[in-house]
């Protein structure tokens, strides 16, 4: 027997770490290679994870909930092959050090158990000012979980945890609840405190980052979809009818977006510090939300694909979203989003860029409005503003103006001749 150790898998491009949202093994269970083992979720998507041996799970490293980095053990297992008596002989070997032996072994792996803390560990401990070493650890080996640091919290300090009477002094811990109370709001009676979901954490580091990093610029520019949405209702129902899906307004703004983009492909571009990268394939992002969460699943080759086919990937899409059965492959490579802010009734919004792209735009509610037409008549249309918000490293306001203006020439000129095929 051999053990093999299982490690947290890069699930998508620029993807640094994943959190355990559920194990579907237990200790003792049998599992062949590619068998699903763990749900991880990551910024990206929320994916199984399969097994990358055959054999028998011995220990669950990572838990439920815990954040974990690219690479670091989630799990072991027990394999065929291999001897036995080596893994025991570690176990068993006798000290050579006489009575230090024991001392020296706990501290090898007290310091072993320090280099196995989770980022989620860490960014809770510091947090709220909670000292690691005071710290006995529930987890296997005498590792620190997250639940051991909830824990502490939960119960106002590191005393609780420890016998030693220097852990309950309460100076530092009372320093840190100050400057706590600086930093972040304090709920009071009546107040009900919601845990953050990894799913919300990924969505606010990414938000922040997307904020921090990228110099924002917006602008907007309002356009006539009379004839669209004619030409569109008179089809909707057969084509529901023939094709099985939807027929969406939404899949006419992103065929219109990814024609332009094959225009303007410095639309199409993302800063990469040195130089800019102007992506060949035009990947639409769509931005699909639940309840609680936002995902960005991707079109791929939008521009090389009918309306038709662009209504179908949307309806995909999102019906996965709502299963959850999106994979990491419908999140990556992505090279400019559309984000349908209409759908909620909005008619105005500026857009936070999806890093690492340059530029976001955003389709607002259509509504109908009086419009002073040609030769001074007034006329009730069918308006739609187009929100842009642009990354001013990559883009100017000129090359963008070009951009919506082309997306509008596009959106005004579908009628009853466009085909949908």
């Amino acid at each position: 027997m051999a053990i093999e150790q299982m490690t947290m898998p890069q699930l998508g491009e620029s993807v640094t770490e994943g959190t355990i949202s559920k194990w579907l093994i237990a200790p003792g269970d049998k599992v062949n290679k590619y068998d699903p083992i763990a749900e991880v979720m990551t910024d990206k998507v929320n994916a199984e994870v399969p097994s990358s041996f055959t054999g028998t799970i011995t220990e669950l490293v990572g838990e439920e909930g815990q954040t974990l980095q690219v690479g670091e053990i989630i799990c072991k297992i027990e394999t065929e092959g291999a001897k036995p008596a080596e893994q025991k002989q570690d176990q068993t070997e006798a000290p050579t050090a006489g009575q230090a032996a024991p001392e020296s072994r706990t501290e090898a792996a007290s310091q072993a158990n320090k280099k196995r803390l989770s980022p989620a560990v860490l960014r809770l401990a510091g947090e709220h000012g909670i000292d690691l070493e005071q710290v006995t650890g529930t987890g296997a080996g005498g590792r620190i979980t997250r639940k051991d640091i909830q824990r502490i919290i939960d119960s106002g300090g590191v005393s609780e945890q420890t016998e030693e009477p220097k852990a309950a002094a309460p100076a530092p811990v009372q320093k840190q609840e100050t400057k706590e109370d600086v930093s972040h709001p304090v709920s009071a009676a009546g107040d009900k405190e919601i845990p953050v979901t990894a799913v919300r954490k990924a969505i606010a580091s990414n938000m922040k980052r997307s904020k921090t990093e990228i110099p924002h610029a917006w602008t907007m520019m309002e356009v006539d979809v009379t004839n669209m949405v004619a030409y569109r209702n008179s089809i909707k129902d057969s084509f529901k009818k023939t094709e099985g899906f939807n027929l969406t307004f939404f899949a006419f703004f992103v065929k219109a977006v990814a024609q332009a983009l094959k225009e303007f492909p410095q639309m199409n571009s993302m800063w990469a510090g040195d130089k800019i990268i102007q992506k060949k394939d035009i990947n639409i992002s769509i931005a699909v939300a639940t309840e609680d969460s936002l995902f960005v699943p991707v079109i791929k080759n939008a521009d090389e694909k009918t309306i038709k086919g662009i209504a179908r990937e949307i309806t995909d899409l999102a019906k996965k979203v709502r299963d959850g059965k999106l994979s990491a492959d419908d999140m990556q490579g992505g090279t400019f989003t559309v984000n349908n802010t209409g759908s909620f009734g909005s008619v105005q919004s500026m857009g936070i860029i999806n890093y690492p792209q340059a530029a976001i735009l955003q389709v607002e509610s259509i509504v109908k409005r009086p419009v002073v037409m040609d030769h001074g008549m007034i006329a009730v249309r069918d308006m739609v503003n187009l929100c842009l918000s642009l990354d001013h490293r990559v883009l100017d306001g000129l090359v963008c103006g070009r951009f919506l203006a082309r997306v509008k020439e596009i959106l005004e000129s579908i009628d009853e001749k466009t085909s949908v095929y």
